[in-house]
C-alpha cells in the first residue's frame, strides 16, 4: 500500500484528488484532523510518513510544506504555482515530450501544470519544437473556463442565489497581463516573448477551451491546416490523454464544458489558408488540475498512468 497524504485536502483540487482515490485499493490515505490542518508539526509528521504528499495549497504554504520534508524518500506533487519553473522539479505534463515523462518517473519533486498553461503548452510546445513558429512569435491566447477554477470563494460567488447579474455573462480578467500562468506558459514552451493572454470565467462549473490563432504568412515554414493536423497527430501519437481530432471534427462550434468530469484533452485544428485556429479542450479540474496530479502519481509509481482516471472516446 502506498501511503498518501493530501496537504490541503479541503480545497477544490484536494477534494477532487480524493474523489479519484475513492475506488482504489492500492493506497492508504493519511488523514489529518480538521483542527490540525494548519499545525506545522502535525503536517510535517504526516508528510514524512507518506510515500507521496500532494500539496493543494497557496504558493507560500506549498513552499513552507516542502521545507518540512526530512525524509529523502518522500515524493512531493505540488498543484500550486510555486515550483513549476524551478530547477530540480519535474513539470507534470508527460505527453509534451519523452523527457517530461522521464523526469516524472525519476524526480522526487513534481509540479502539476496550471489549467490554462496545460492548454497553451499542449499547442505551443509542439509548434516551437518542430520549428513551425519562432520563439518570438507574437502569440495571443484566448481562453474560456468554468467557474470552479476560481477556487472556493469563486464557486461560492457563482452559486449564491442572490449573486450579481454580471455573473450571468462571461467575464474577461487578467486585464493587467500579469496572470500567474504566464511564467510557465513562456518557459515550458520555449518562448522568448510573453504571450498576450485573454482568459474568461463563465457561468458553468467545469471545462475549458484554450485557443491559439496563427497567421500562416508568419510561420517559419509554409503549412496548411492539413499539415498541422498531421504534425500534432504524430507528436501525440499513442498518448492516451491527448486526442488530436481529424479535420472537420467540430462542424461550427466548440463547447467549453463538453469534457467536464474527464481527465483527458482534445486538440482541434480549424481555419483556412490564411488564418488557422488551434484549440485545446479539457476539464480545468481534470487534465487541468487533479486528474493531471493523479496521472503524475501513477507514472511516479510505475503504474498504468490511466489508473483511477476517466478517459473518454
Amino acid at each position: 500500500m502506498t501511503k498518501i497524504f493530501i496537504d490541503g485536502s479541503q480545497g477544490t483540487t484536494g477534494l477532487k484528488i480524493f474523489e479519484r482515490f475513492s475506488k482504489r485499493d492500492d493506497i492508504e490515505l493519511l488523514k489529518i484532523d480538521d483542527g490540525n490542518r494548519k499545525d506545522a508539526a502535525e503536517r510535517a509528521r504526516l508528510i514524512n510518513e507518506s510515500d507521496i504528499t500532494f500539496l493543494c495549497l497557496p504558493d507560500a504554504a506549498s513552499i513552507e510544506a516542502v521545507s518540512l520534508v526530512k525524509n529523502d524518500r518522500v515524493r512531493i506533487i505540488d498543484t500550486s504555482t510555486a515550483h513549476r519553473t524551478n530547477d530540480g522539479w519535474a513539470y507534470g505534463f508527460p505527453e509534451l515530450d519523452g523527457s517530461f515523462e522521464e523526469k516524472i518517473k525519476t524526480y522526487n519533486r513534481i509540479a502539476v501544470p496550471g489549467c490554462y498553461a496545460s492548454g497553451f503548452n499542449s499547442i505551443v510546445y509542439p509548434l516551437v519544437k518542430h520549428g513551425v513558429i519562432s520563439p518570438d512569435y507574437p502569440l495571443t491566447c484566448y481562453a474560456m473556463s468554468g467557474y470552479t477554477g476560481a477556487g472556493k470563494k469563486g464557486i461560492a460567488q457563482y452559486e449564491d442565489k442572490g449573486r450579481n447579474d454580471e455573473l450571468d455573462s462571461p467575464r474577461q480578467y487578467a486585464l493587467s497581463q500579469e496572470h500567474k500562468h504566464l511564467k510557465e506558459m513562456k518557459a515550458i514552451s520555449g518562448l522568448s516573448r510573453v504571450p498576450f493572454f485573454a482568459p474568461h470565467i463563465c457561468d458553468y462549473p467545469c471545462g475549458m477551451v484554450v485557443s491559439i490563432p496563427l497567421f500562416t504568412d508568419m510561420l517559419l515554414k509554409k503549412m496548411t491546416k492539413t499539415d498541422l493536423q498531421k504534425l500534432f497527430a504524430e507528436h501525440y501519437n499513442g498518448k492516451e490523454f491527448v486526442k488530436v481530432r481529424e479535420l472537420g471534427y467540430s462542424e461550427s462550434m466548440i463547447g467549453s464544458n463538453n469534457f467536464a468530469g474527464r481527465d483527458d484533452m482534445e486538440i482541434e485544428i480549424n481555419g483556412n489558408d490564411d488564418r488557422i485556429l488551434i484549440t485545446s479542450r479539457f476539464d480545468n479540474l481534470g487534465k487541468g488540475a487533479s486528474g493531471a496530479a493523479v496521472e503524475c502519481m501513477n507514472i511516479a509509481l510505475g503504474l498504468d498512468k490511466t489508473k483511477g482516471l476517466n478517459l473518454g472516446e
